[in-house]
């Protein structure tokens, strides 16, 4: 099982705030950050992370579209920062890593889990922008033809269910998926 969740790690160039799927183990998560990333190089100095839990989504579509200054605190019993607007937390210790030319895999245990706001749900329009996230984060790696059939279709959610939250993110993810499509080279004409 994947969780969503926004990671963040701590290195010499401070902390570093990012939407990372974990991969859920007993006992803990696998961390697997692309070659080259600044959580892999976090994680390779200080071999701690939060995994943050949040109904926030412009967390997730603000660090995928350069708003990665989110309000942080320190991590109980971790060096590490925890997200300020964030349900719950979990703090991770690495305890193994297994070397990938394009993902290596940081096996971590929970050392501190803490609660702070009840969970009351999500709606189709949060579900709707992590999906975008994901699909943002991917578009050197997707044909254009499947982002536009995703997006559209995520559309549906937004626009029946988003509040101010998740359109201010939607927004910001299209706004990036424009300024890609603007950036891309020109399709060859048959």
């Amino acid at each position: 099982m994947i969780r969503e969740t926004i990671v963040i790690t701590q290195g010499h160039n401070g902390v570093h705030i990012a939407p990372i799927g974990l991969i859920e183990e007993e006992g803990g998560f696998v961390i697997a950050p692309f070659h080259p990333s600044q959580t892999l190089d976090n994680l390779r100095e200080n071999p701690y992370a939060v995994a943050n839990y949040t109904d926030d989504v412009r967390v997730f579509a603000g660090c995928l579209t350069g708003r990665r200054d989110w309000p942080t605190r320190p991590a109980a019993k971790i060096r590490g920062a925890v997200l300020e607007q964030t349900l719950a937390h979990a703090e991770l210790a690495v305890t193994a890593v297994t070397e990938d030319a394009v993902r290596p895999r940081f096996r971590c245990k929970i050392v501190h889990e803490e609660t702070h706001r009840p969970f009351r749900g999500f709606n189709r329009a949060q579900a709707a922008v992590v999906e975008a996230a994901i699909l943002v984060s991917r578009l050197h790696m997707l044909p254009p033809e499947k982002i536009e059939r995703e997006i559209a279709y995520l559309e549906i959610a937004i626009d029946k269910t988003a509040g101010p939250r998740e359109r201010e993110a939607w927004d910001w993810l299209m706004d990036r998926v424009i300024a890609y499509r603007a950036d891309a080279p020109e399709e060859p004409q048959a």
